[in-house]
């Protein structure tokens, strides 16, 4: 039960900060979070499921430290 509601939560928190950052997905910030995320930071380098996993693991992450404040 909490992995889902911590999907679902991080599903949630993925959606504020797309909105947040006005869905400008080429700006510094999500350049930036693509390296440190993904190393290169060419998303097309690696598996679609992989990629969504480690996108839907960081919203998770990011639900749990915003639960915790």
């Amino acid at each position: 039960m909490r992995h889902l509601l911590d999907t679902l939560g991080g599903l949630y928190q993925l959606a504020r900060l797309a909105c947040l950052s006005h869905l400008n997905f080429k700006s510094p910030y999500w350049q930036w979070r693509l390296y440190t995320a993904f190393g290169s930071g060419e998303l097309s380098e690696r598996p679609l499921r992989r990629n969504l996993h480690t996108i839907l693991e960081y919203g998770r992450w990011v639900h749990r430290m915003r639960r915790g404040l």
